[in-house]
């Protein structure tokens, strides 16, 4: 039988996160063949990937990554079964530089064929399903462009989001960066009234009738009444009709000109668990 080291399983440790004595086992089986047990260790993991494909991976850990210039961002959501996982440096530091990575993709498909040292994004999923025994996914892939860039990611790694800004300013990365925390705190589900989708509208009109209707109203004032309750709803709804969460006295479109007369939000991505 070959010799196997403590120097070899330890290599082999650090290139795969695989625990030391299944990387010994790996070792052993291969014969000392260091790409033969790594080889090893993945089908391990797809077997394990093959078990608990039907287990829901809610947990996990959302990072946003800007580029050097601030003009591109992602989020990725890298999913796991646990918190306790979740919560793990280990998991946390590969969630980080896999949405590095996805800076450089359109889609999640490209992203999860994209190398990630020597492997596919989506083989070294597998490979951490096996290490950890737990499913590995990626849940979303946003990216978002413009002029100015900034992020931001909530305590904890359960949400994250990207925000782009008309221009590149003086202390436009304060702007961008206060206007991701809004969206992060309160979840807006577009941009702007011209961001809301025509059913939404035709629900938020119609509930908003069938409360009037059962307040007594007339029909006849149902259409202007219900007008102005769906101006109330794109206030609360929209990211830049919101009230500003650190001065509620103005809009968040508001706070933005402050920065710059013409300076805008031109768009927004926002990613939670759950």
């Amino acid at each position: 039988m070959v010799k196997i080291t403590a120097a070899e399983v330890n290599k082999l440790r650090k290139a795969t996160g695989a625990g030391m004595m299944d990387c010994k086992k790996a070792l052993v089986e291969a014969e000392g063949d260091f790409d033969k047990a790594i080889e090893i260790l993945r089908k391990k993991g797809q077997k394990v990937a093959a078990k608990r494909a039907d287990r829901e991976s809610s947990e996990g850990a959302v990072i946003a990554k800007v580029n050097g210039d601030s003009t591109k961002g992602a989020i990725i959501s890298l999913n796991c079964e646990t918190d306790f996982v979740a919560k793990n440096e280990s998991f946390v530091n590969l969630a980080k530089d896999l949405a590095g990575l996805a800076l450089n993709y359109a889609s999640k498909d490209e992203f999860l064929a994209a190398d990630y040292n020597g492997v596919s994004v989506q083989d070294k999923l597998t490979e951490q399903t096996g290490v950890i025994g737990e499913k590995i996914e990626i849940g979303s892939f946003k990216t978002l462009q413009a002029p100015f860039v900034g992020s931001y990611i909530h305590a904890g790694n359960k949400i994250a989001t990207l925000v782009g800004l008309s221009a590149n300013v003086e202390d436009a990365a304060v702007a961008a960066k206060d206007v991701a925390m809004q969206a992060a705190a309160m979840a807006p589900i577009a941009l702007n009234e011209e961001g809301v989708d025509a059913a939404t509208v035709e629900k938020e009109i119609e509930i908003a009738k069938d409360q009037l209707r059962q307040e007594g109203k007339p029909e006849a004032m149902l259409d202007n009444i219900a007008k102005g309750k769906l101006k109330r709803f794109f206030k609360d709804n929209t990211l830049v009709n919101q009230a500003f969460i650190k001065d509620s006295k103005i809009s968040v479109a508001d706070h933005v000109k402050s920065f710059g007369g013409d300076l805008a939000v031109t768009a927004f991505e926002r990613v939670a668990l759950g």
